[in-house]
């Protein structure tokens, strides 16, 4: 009875040690993220480490701290002013993630944002910034690892190949590797549950009208037959495996023990902290991709039920062959995808891979959605929401969307589309088994693709016979959107001009309405996007003589532009119209650029000493588009031969110089509804 007691006993001390050993829960909690925070002056280069994220301050602008390159910053530019310059965050500070990469051998200027940043013809290392919001499942360091201001004295051991730090007075210990890990991943177990609708099999000729089945009626929301709410689930193929993704043991690292690894417990491993271990390699840069296609490139991808898991597979390699081929990378295409269906979904933003092997990835993790073929849906969501500075929009590279659909749209894109060109969206359509002339009476929307594309001259639009023809497609549509001389579409009403100001400075107007005036120019400069490759903005002022007070592209930054609209003065004496009209085509649309459209604002108080229809007449034919605005003592008849026909939308009148104000909305209007309005031939 002892021995039983006895036995008893020990075995309950073992039960309990064994309780105690085991870690609170069984699952562990993932770590929170900590982000720490780092001063407007800090570089890219001072922090050792090749990945991280930072939380910047408020108003870095101000500090002025020096930038250098675009989109691509050398390591010796400001953190938190490259973000700023890139647009990831405003001047009000925020979360960064600064993503190191080689170094290159230029980075070019610009002016973006209110950040100036500069030209330099080489450094040794780069980086990237984006949105501090990390990818799931990945925790970055909580502290950052500066270099040291002052070096500390090395010894390099020839034998051994690394670095030894000598700390006086006598200790030497071995450097801690320079390479920090990449952040930690831990992959999220995912389960696939799959559809119980039926997907109907549309075998050799996979469309409805082959096993003898009717299209629905026009203006119907169904294009093809859909799944059966109910049915037994399809039979799983080799194609339609792998839904459930694979751990990626050629990424996995072995970190040494004295690297930042929060959920590590070294009291629970069983093994010593002082066991050496690997050095893991560093990251790979990013790719740079290819300059001779810098896109922002954004494929709308048909998730619909009448495609079949077969036809979605073959769309998704199309996609994985034409990330491929045109290179990804932050130099060059940038591509996003959004999956449509009933409402379109963003699968991955232009920012998230800035490599083909990441796009093509991710590609591969794509499950199909189901639903009708909602493409005006998409086209509208692309417009409002995608093509954002948060997703990853670059501004410099012309935005362009490729909509795959199967057939037919089920819905009507001709409203969504033209928004979308008018904001600058170059459209293609990639239409995949398209309907036959038997079929086009059941069309939601008839000639969809000519009304949705950018240009219907062919350029835009890709018909494809067969779904297993599609791969015949890559190279042509890449070279397509490739060539960025011929997206028309990133022209836009706002961007596309070389406007010249004809500004009355006779004494009838005096010094206080002059600058009422030039308010005016300044509130219509303002709403345009001014820059040398978008519009230019150049002014004359007149009295008996002309005086140039600024060209086309003198001032390529807006607030600089409005500066010096505000800094020109008044010069006071008669009014010579007409010859101020032939100094403006002299001296400003002599130098416009040929695909920039030409127009000229006229502004005067009274009526003109000299002829103004012969001048007028001769500018028009050059292919000027003429505005004219008359105040006060204008002669009406003189403002009709200045403007361009009709009069009604190109002459205006005010009798008091405060009521200018109220025209700038009046011709904006004008002059977005006469661009938007040109053939799309």
């Amino acid at each position: 009875m002892t021995r039983v007691t006895v036995i008893v006993v020990v075995l309950a001390f073992i039960w309990f040690c064994a309780c105690r050993a085991k870690p609170n829960g069984s699952k562990n909690k993932k770590p929170k993220q900590v982000v720490p925070d780092i001063d407007c002056d800090v570089r890219a280069g001072k922090i050792n480490l090749p990945e991280f994220i930072a939380r910047c301050p408020a108003h870095c602008k101000e500090t002025r701290q020096q930038v250098y390159g675009t989109g691509v910053f050398a390591s010796i530019s400001s953190i938190c002013n490259a973000a700023i310059h890139g647009g990831v965050i405003t001047n009000t500070g925020g979360k960064v993630i600064v993503r190191k990469m080689a170094g290159q051998n230029i980075y070019k200027g610009s002016n973006s944002n209110g950040v100036r940043s500069l030209s330099l013809p080489k450094w040794r290392e780069s980086f990237v910034v984006s949105v501090g919001k990390p990818k799931k499942d990945v925790i970055y360091p909580s502290t950052l690892d500066y270099v040291p201001s002052r070096p500390t004295y090395v010894k390099t051991s020839q034998n051994e190949g690394k670095s030894v730090t000598t700390l006086p007075p006598t200790t030497t210990t071995p450097d801690v590797p320079t390479t920090t890990p990449e952040p930690t991943t831990t992959p999220a177990p995912t389960t696939t549950t799959r559809p119980t609708t039926t997907t109907k099999a549309r075998a050799a000729a996979h469309k409805t009208r082959d096993a003898g089945l009717r299209r629905p009626e026009a203006g119907s929301a169904i294009r093809r037959q859909p799944s059966s709410p109910v049915g037994p689930a399809p039979q799983s193929t080799d194609q339609d495996r792998g839904h459930k993704p694979l751990l990626d043991v050629t990424h996995t690292k072995v970190e040494p023990v004295d690297a930042w690894k929060p959920e590590a417990n070294p009291y629970e491993s069983g093994f010593s902290l002082r066991e050496p271990e690997p050095v893991p390699r560093a990251p790979e840069p990013a790719s740079q991709g290819d300059p001779n296609c810098k896109v922002d490139l954004a494929f709308l991808m048909d998730g619909s039920w009448s495609i079949g898991k077969r036809r979605f597979k073959i769309q998704k390699d199309f996609l994985s062959e034409v990330a491929q081929v045109i290179n990804v990378g932050v130099a060059g295409p940038m591509m996003g995808i959004i999956q449509y269906g009933d409402d379109p979904v963003t699968e991955f933003s232009l920012r998230t891979h800035s490599s083909s092997r990441e796009v093509k990835s991710a590609i591969d993790k794509i499950s199909q959605k189901g639903g009708l073929s909602n493409v005006g849906k998409a086209l509208s969501y692309i417009n409002k929401q995608y093509f954002s500075d948060a997703n990853g929009n670059r501004g410099g590279a012309p935005n362009v969307a490729v909509v795959l659909v199967d057939g037919w749209p089920t819905d009507k894109v001709e409203e969504a589309s033209r928004l979308a060109r008018e904001s600058g969206i170059n459209i293609f359509f990639v239409t995949i088994e398209g309907p036959d002339d038997s079929e086009k009476q059941n069309l939601v929307e008839a000639n969809f693709v000519d009304k949705a594309v950018c240009r219907t001259n062919g350029f835009y639009s890709l018909p494809v016979n067969s779904w297993f023809a599609l791969r015949k497609a890559v190279q042509p549509l890449v070279k397509r959107v490739c060539d960025t001389d011929r997206l028309v579409c990133s022209k836009t009403c706002l961007n596309a001009n070389d406007i010249a100001f004809v500004i009355d400075g006779s004494s009838s107007v005096g010094t206080g309405n002059f600058r009422t005036v030039l308010q005016f120019v300044a509130n219509v400069t303002r709403e345009f996007e001014i820059s040398d490759t978008d519009t230019r903005v150049g002014a004359i002022q007149y009295t008996y003589e002309q005086r140039l007070e600024f060209a086309f592209g003198q001032y390529n930054n807006k607030a600089e532009l409005l500066n010096a609209i505000k800094r020109i003065n008044y010069w006071s004496g008669g009014t010579s119209t007409g010859a101020a009209i032939t100094y403006a085509a002299e001296q400003l649309f002599s130098k416009s650029k040929p695909n920039k459209r030409k127009i000229m604002i006229v502004i005067t108080d009274g009526r003109s000493y000299d002829d103004v229809r012969v001048p007028a007449e001769a500018v028009q034919r050059q292919g000027v588009i003429a505005y004219s605005i008359g105040i006060a003592w204008a002669a009406q008849d003189e403002l009709e031969y200045i403007a361009t026909d009709p009069d009604k939308e190109h002459s205006f009148f005010v009798d008091e110089f405060d009521n200018l104000y109220k025209f700038v909305p009046k011709i904006i209007h004008n002059i977005c509804q006469e661009f938007n309005s040109q053939p799309r031939n």
